[in-house]
């Protein structure tokens, strides 16, 4: 990661431990994980949780996501958890996979949206976990959760990188709150979201653990059956200020030359004469990876609009083009 400036110098740091340390005391810290970075506050403390609502100007009906150090504290948060689900925490946690499970009284109302299930996910970032680890010596409970939203102003670009995040809510944080700078996340989009609530799974929101894999590890078939609501579904989300357009390599050939537009695609696709190249990845990793830091380089450079060209396939291919979707819909 290049050398840069911080936004709000007093903010940040590199120890898990000051982290901690804030979250017991009720404060907010900006943690990473290898998905994007989070705005977290203790999941059992509602006054920290109220505040990473009204920080991220998110309505509080949205249910937010518990992350625990491992997969026995996400038990204490779940009333029953299906054979299947067991197998995907076997296999997938710590990892980019959320959990929707019947919930505990842990989980209270300012969580779970009012919902009588909860979002719980083991973080597969070893900078996330030990501040999981710390916390919960800290608090003594080995079931502490961090509910952590991606630390962004609501329905706008993730930030996968600590400088991001303080761009986007440093001017809002106060007190001792940190930002926990561990460089950038190696994912870049967020995690997998699954609901386990019912006889067989609902796969939520796509991400880097694919539809494929949850049947074949899970030993059940997806269905598209759910009411629950959860974060990140909405139509219109994860949008930078320029505006994004999906579109295809051919059509994208007889686009004319306009240097207020910017492109993402992958490397195999040619830039038009006098477009902006934003991102040019070569894998569905690269590109998951880069897709926000482009978005927000877009709007650094003040473009009208973004062009992107999606990957094809399925997997993680798919949670790329959800993105895109997303962000061309707002």
């Amino acid at each position: 990661m290049g050398h840069y400036i911080p936004v709000v110098p007093r903010l940040f740091t590199a120890d898990p431990l000051a982290a901690a340390e804030v979250l017991a005391r009720g404060g907010l810290a900006v943690i990473p994980t290898e998905t994007v970075y989070g705005l977290g506050a203790r999941a059992d403390d509602a006054h920290a949780v109220a505040r990473v609502f009204a920080t991220k100007g998110r309505p509080v009906d949205h249910p937010l996501i518990a992350h625990v150090y491992n997969a026995d504290a996400a038990r204490a948060w779940a009333a029953s958890i299906p054979q299947y689900a067991e197998r995907l925490m076997e296999q997938f946690w710590p990892g980019p996979m959320t959990l929707v499970l019947p919930r505990t009284t842990r989980a209270a109302d300012f969580i779970t949206g009012r919902q009588e299930t909860v979002a719980v996910r083991v973080p597969g970032s070893p900078v996330a976990r030990e501040v999981l680890r710390t916390l919960a010596e800290i608090t003594g409970d080995p079931a502490v959760g961090i509910a952590a939203p991606s630390a962004n102003r609501f329905g706008r670009v993730s930030p996968t990188t600590a400088q991001h995040a303080a761009e986007e809510i440093g001017d809002l944080l106060e007190g001792d709150d940190v930002i926990l700078d561990a460089g950038p996340c190696v994912v870049g989009v967020e995690s997998t979201i699954i609901d386990c609530s019912q006889r067989s799974p609902v796969l939520l929101r796509p991400g880097k653990i694919t539809a494929e894999q949850i049947e074949q590890v899970g030993g059940v078939h997806l269905s598209s059956n759910s009411t629950t609501r959860a974060p990140g579904t909405l139509a219109a989300h994860y949008a930078p200020h320029a505006r994004v357009r999906v579109t295809d390599a051919a059509s994208l050939a007889e686009q004319a030359p306009d240097p207020a537009v910017g492109l993402i695609a992958l490397a195999s696709v040619p830039t038009p004469a006098g477009m902006v190249r934003l991102c040019a990845p070569h894998t569905d990793e690269e590109y998951a990876a880069c897709l926000y830091r482009a978005m927000r380089e877009a709007d650094s450079l003040k473009l009208a609009s973004v062009l992107a060209v999606p990957p094809n396939g399925a997997g993680l291919a798919e949670a790329i083009r959800d993105r895109l979707q997303r962000a061309a819909h707002a």
